[in-house]
């Protein structure tokens, strides 16, 4: 039985966030001489640290899933459609909507994929634990720059494309499950309607690093999983419904499917007929993505009425 059940939802939140604090504390400190070796200048030294460190975050996200079988019992409902192979690499494409997609995330896909690495912006790396934390494993850090900021300098659109491929190559060497926002930002209806999205609850997709991630390392993928998050309406915010226990409707939805071999190689920035034809896909999977999430949209409701 869930302590959800006894304890009043405020309450229920803030334990949540203490005991996820505690654990990450406590992995920290068993991690934190790999960290250290990590930065030890030579490649193969480097190579061992960073594993040992993915190693210890698997079963960090282990004790997680422990904590909120404990606090939260099963939130919502999560469906697989298809099958991970073992030992394999996969890349991941996610709607997002809230802080809680992260955690929901790694929850969905441990014991089942290789522990997840995504792109972060440039900033979270003085975050305390967790920024060094993520760059002794290898995460790729992102640098954001504005539309104003790209147009005086159009070389600085070409830098993240570059993180993404040297983040790839060391993906290489042991598999990985590579995890993209193609959003780029939280969804949210003042953002959609600002940045005019063709597509009734997602941002318009980003390409450019999701077409380099595949150029890179796309024969190594066993195949794209799709991810599609959805939380019952709540008043406030969703990442802190989630933490007290109130998604008992939100749905998860892990589609396996293969990677058209005609996207893995091409040139997005210089080959038109490339470029084209790889929007096309994405906004393929995108559009249904949208129709998926209107379903499950009717489903939670649907559950909700239900549960009066």
């Amino acid at each position: 039985m869930p302590l959800s059940r006894f304890l009043p939802p405020g309450l229920t939140g803030t334990l949540t966030v203490v005991l996820m604090s505690s654990c990450i504390t406590m992995w920290f400190i068993i991690m934190l001489p790999f960290i250290l070796l990590r930065l030890v200048p030579v490649y193969r030294v480097q190579r061992f640290a960073s594993a040992c460190c993915v190693k210890i975050a698997t079963w960090w996200v282990g004790s997680n899933k422990k904590l909120y079988a404990l606090m939260h019992g099963q939130q919502g409902s999560v469906e697989i459609r298809g099958q991970f192979k073992p030992d394999s690499s996969y890349l991941v494409l996610s709607n997002h909507t809230a802080w809680a997609d992260i955690v929901v995330l790694f929850d969905v896909l441990h014991g089942h994929s290789p522990f997840g690495r995504f792109f972060l912006k440039q900033e979270l790396i003085w975050v305390p634990i967790v920024g060094v934390v993520c760059w002794a494993m290898d995460f790729p850090f992102m640098k954001r720059h504005s539309r104003e900021k790209l147009a005086r300098n159009p070389e600085l659109a070409n830098q993240d494309l570059e993180t993404t491929r040297k983040a790839c190559e060391v993906y290489k060497e042991a598999p990985v499950t590579v995890i993209n926002f193609l959003e780029g930002s939280r969804f949210s209806e003042a953002k959609r309607i600002k940045k005019k999205s063709l597509y009734r609850n997602l941002l318009n997709p980003k390409f450019g690093g999701l077409s380099a991630t595949l150029n890179a390392m796309g024969e190594q993928f066993a195949g794209l999983v799709n991810v599609t998050i959805v939380y019952q309406p709540v008043k406030g915010n969703l990442t802190w419904s989630w933490l007290c226990g109130k998604q008992p409707n939100m749905k998860v939805v892990v589609e396996i499917v293969d990677i058209p071999a005609d996207m893995v190689a091409g040139n997005f920035s210089s080959d038109p007929t490339f470029k084209q034809n790889f929007k096309v896909w994405v906004n393929e999977v995108w559009r249904d993505k949208d129709t998926l999430i209107d379903v499950m949209k009717t489903e939670i409701n649907t559950s909700q009425c239900n549960s009066m």
